[in-house]
């Protein structure tokens, strides 16, 4: 009959789509098995990991589509070019994600800072909870998560204050005219030399280097381990207190100007 010769190959190539299907599923699944655990074996970021993974298994399934597609009879050049339309189209709708997901892929492959970095960017600082395609969380000193679009992010300075093993603390001190100067220097190198977290190279710096209105200017300048930063700029700033009345060294109190009503 007419009809049966119409409709066998019909029947055959649906018959044939649902076998590539469930076939082709298997062996995505399969695969993917197979490259996550070779990827997590690998020396690759934590962070980059997931993004990858992610992304291989969209594009297999994309792939064994088109093949199931193909085989129903479907013009793939014509499929194609609506897709490609609709993701045009798409595209304007979305410029923005779009953005985040390309500034997110720029994070995951130039690596500028990494899961526990403490950095600085887009006008946020905070330590890098999660690195994710289209925004980075943060979380700041005062534990507030921050989530910043990962195409400002890109696309703006970023300062990763964890990036070195070590930092300079820079400090400045300003003291009274009538000290002695070497008497100051001396007291300041005696609390530098006995911070145990104050590192012997580079040489510690300090020296007067500047002449205020009301006080003469000492810089400090000293190196330590970059997790050692603010436990050692708090101490010395206490320290250079408590021995500066102990070796009666004046602090003069800031200038201040004052208005009256007339």
């Amino acid at each position: 009959m007419e009809w049966i010769e119409v409709v066998m190959p019909i029947i055959k190539s649906i018959f044939l789509a649902i076998i590539v299907l469930i076939v082709g599923s298997t062996i995505i699944k399969f695969l993917i098995k197979v490259l996550e655990k070779q990827i997590q074996r690998s020396k690759l970021d934590n962070s980059l990991k997931p993004f990858i993974m992610s992304l291989i298994s969209a594009i297999l399934k994309i792939l064994l589509a088109l093949s199931v597609i193909s085989i129903l009879g479907v013009d793939i050049t014509s499929f194609v070019a609506i897709l490609a339309a609709a993701g045009f189209a798409v595209g304007l709708a979305f410029q923005g994600s779009l953005s985040n997901f390309a500034g997110g892929i720029l994070l995951l492959t130039l690596r500028p800072f990494k899961i526990g970095d403490f950095i600085e960017g887009a006008g946020y600082s905070g330590t890098v909870k999660g690195i994710q395609i289209l925004y980075t969380e943060l979380v700041t000193p005062d534990n507030k998560s921050v989530y910043i679009p990962n195409g400002d992010l890109s696309n703006a300075g970023i300062v990763n204050y964890s990036k070195n093993s070590t930092r300079r603390v820079d400090l400045t001190f300003g003291v009274g005219y009538e000290a002695d100067n070497n008497h100051v220097i001396k007291t300041l190198k005696d609390i530098v030399d006995n911070h145990p977290s104050v590192l012997d190279e580079p040489e510690p710096f300090i020296r007067l280097t500047g002449h205020g209105d009301s006080a003469v200017e000492y810089t400090v300048r000293i190196w330590v381990k970059s997790e050692d930063y603010w436990g050692v700029y708090f101490d010395i700033l206490e320290q250079a207190k408590i021995r500066f009345d102990e070796e009666n060294i004046s602090i003069p109190y800031p200038q201040m100007d004052i208005h009256l009503n007339k």
